[in-house]
């Protein structure tokens, strides 16, 4: 898409947006400045205070993340990026989590592996004036970072982001039958996957509430995720990155819950904004005018 449409399609002033637009970072992909100005200037803090940013592995959300937060600061706007990634329970609380409910819930990512009442209080604590310490999940090491992160506060804003963010509670009649072979060959009773169901619909449903405001990134399917997030492998240290095998055995652990949210969530978010194969925006849909605009 070209800027213009983004701005347009969110109802921005043009020419404001444009200008913020080409001051943003010109090394990132020009659609995902695009989006960035023109979200800075349809989202005010009176009417949104947390902006939940969800999508599928690799699909930018890091990205667009640290461009809104320059696009907001040059607008006068203190934003607050939160990433439910390093919200994750250390690797040995979830190795006491798999040994007392499944084995499978050793490994990040899925709801369950996170800790839903830490990220919860953070999000209370930053809108207030002071240092607050923020988490960081190292994950080539797939541990908690020993060195946290310092934010000053009050945030005016603060984005949630993450790829399950928003993300529903199936009906239970959806766990039955297995998605993959990582399903059926290792979680063949269901245990695991109604054990993330359960968490969904209980701490996550209520962080969710707290969102004013959500944009979603549709992946095209499940192999633009696996090359994404092969992609993002070769950024880290080669004795860190993961190899085709175990990124494979990586993304199935989420395709339960990436496909549902192509369902579902897709069709409940303030903006979603569809990508191709080749991560470029080609659409995009704004169910209701941004509060705050022009």
């Amino acid at each position: 898409m070209l800027p213009t449409q983004v701005f347009e399609t969110l109802g921005v002033d043009v020419a404001r947006a444009e200008a913020l637009y080409v001051r943003l970072r010109p090394d990132t992909p020009a659609d995902w400045r695009a989006l960035a100005a023109g979200v800075a200037l349809g989202v005010a803090p009176d009417d949104c205070r947390v902006l939940g940013i969800s999508g599928g592995q690799g699909a930018g959300k890091s990205t667009l993340s640290m461009l809104m937060e320059q696009a907001f600061r040059l607008q006068g706007v203190r934003l607050l990026v939160l990433s439910l990634d390093d919200f994750y329970l250390s690797r040995a609380e979830r190795q006491l989590l798999a040994e007392r409910e499944h084995p499978l819930l050793a490994t990040r990512g899925v709801p369950g592996t996170h800790d839903v009442e830490r990220l919860t209080d953070t999000l209370d604590a930053v809108f207030q004036a002071g240092k607050h310490h923020l988490p960081i999940f190292d994950k080539g090491r797939d541990d908690r970072a020993p060195e946290p992160a310092w934010f000053e506060g009050p945030a005016d804003i603060v984005v949630l982001e993450g790829w399950c963010v928003a993300a529903h509670a199936q009906p239970a009649a959806s766990l039955q039958a297995p998605v993959n072979d990582l399903e059926r060959e290792r979680d063949a009773t269901g245990r695991w996957r109604r054990f993330v169901n359960e968490a969904l619909a209980g701490g996550y449903a209520r962080l969710w509430q707290r969102i004013d405001q959500l944009l979603y990134l549709a992946v095209p399917d499940l192999e633009a995720v696996v090359r994404w997030r092969t992609q993002q492998e070769q950024a880290r240290p080669e004795d860190q990155r993961m190899s085709t095998a175990e990124i494979d055995d990586f993304v199935a652990h989420y395709e339960r819950l990436t496909r549902w949210m192509g369902q579902t969530v897709v069709n409940e978010a303030d903006i979603v904004a569809f990508l191709d194969a080749s991560h470029r925006l080609v659409s995009l849909t704004h169910r209701q005018p941004a509060a705050g605009g022009e």
